[in-house]
């Protein structure tokens, strides 16, 4: 773990490090992390875990970073879960290119892969877990949800259900300190079970969210952003996603806008220039192709609309994450 050198950002301190296991593509540098499409993807410090074990928990806090040359407010990957629990807020915190605004009492679960970012501005205060993929076994994994990359990051639990959170954070971190009371065997099976519980208590909060948000009184809205979901690729028309609804066109502006604040134009470019974005991080698609996967054959309208609603062309926004 490596201390912060500029003193201007806050972030995590535990699950921290430059050392570690190493991704199958890209260019691995001397301290462990990898270049993967000019982002650079940080491993899991199993070194730095307690008794070596593929999780750590600890407090978040402002003097910490993932390594001294990649601060943590540039985009970049990991590749394995954090979960933190916030205790103060507001936060801000991008994940594959979305902003999500964290305050006390709310989760952000970061899965192994997505890229994001933490913000210079704000203060990191709460509860950090970082886990290895392959830590839990493949039933376990399963029935946790963990690589449910179609679920929320951003969760805001009820008091209840962050009262039962809390708890059972807690009671891992007691756990994951404690290497005195137990052989090295039993003390990673107990961690197991213990991450178990709360990651069942997590994934049902995440489903539950999700179930809740799908079951908003108006179905115009539900039925047109799982349209655009489905269709963003090949279809930018407001028109046609009125006529395959079998809504107005005013209606389906009323509803986006009651629901978003945005138009139903708005709604659908911002999904098309997320889409770009994580194909221009994400991949090292010719610009043209990128274009295609977004509904654009001609690269040049690409380009144009891009520029439009980034302030960047898809060139310099690819070119600022390397």
């Amino acid at each position: 773990m490596t201390d912060k050198t500029d003193g201007t950002h806050q972030a995590a301190d535990a699950g921290t490090g430059d050392d570690g296991a190493t991704e199958h593509d890209g260019a691995t540098d001397h301290d462990g992390t990898t270049e993967h499409d000019g982002i650079r993807t940080f491993p899991f410090p199993a070194d730095l875990a307690v008794g070596g074990v593929g999780l750590q928990i600890g407090p978040m806090g402002a003097d910490r970073t993932w390594h001294t040359d990649a601060p943590l407010y540039r985009v970049h990957r990991i590749d394995f879960h954090v979960v933190m629990l916030f205790a103060d807020g507001p936060v801000r915190h991008m994940v594959d290119f979305a902003e999500y605004e964290a305050t006390a009492g709310d989760l952000l679960w970061i899965r192994p892969g997505q890229v994001h970012r933490f913000s210079r501005e704000c203060v990191y205060r709460g509860t950090v877990l970082t886990m290895q993929p392959g830590f839990l076994p493949p039933a376990t994994v399963e029935a946790t949800g963990l690589y449910r990359y179609d679920l929320p990051p951003l969760l805001r639990p009820a008091p209840a259900q962050l009262d039962a959170l809390q708890a059972a954070l807690d009671q891992l971190r007691r756990e994951y300190e404690d290497t005195a009371t137990l052989p090295p065997g039993l003390h990673t099976a107990v961690l197991r079970h213990t991450l178990t519980a709360f990651l069942l208590r997590l994934a049902h909060l995440a489903a539950s969210s999700a179930q809740a948000g799908r079951q908003q009184p108006d179905s115009a809205f539900t039925r047109f952003r799982d349209a655009v979901e489905e269709s963003f690729g090949v279809q930018h028309s407001v028109s046609a996603y009125a006529d395959a609804l079998g809504y107005s066109r005013r209606t389906l502006v009323r509803a986006v806008r009651a629901a978003t604040g945005e138009t139903p134009k708005g709604f659908i470019d911002k999904r098309v220039i997320l889409e770009a974005r994580r194909l221009l991080a994400h991949t090292d698609l010719p610009i043209g192709r990128v274009g295609a996967a977004v509904g654009f054959p001609d690269a040049a309208n690409f380009s144009k609309f891009f520029h439009l609603h980034t302030g960047q062309t898809p060139v310099a926004f690819r070119a600022e994450l390397r």
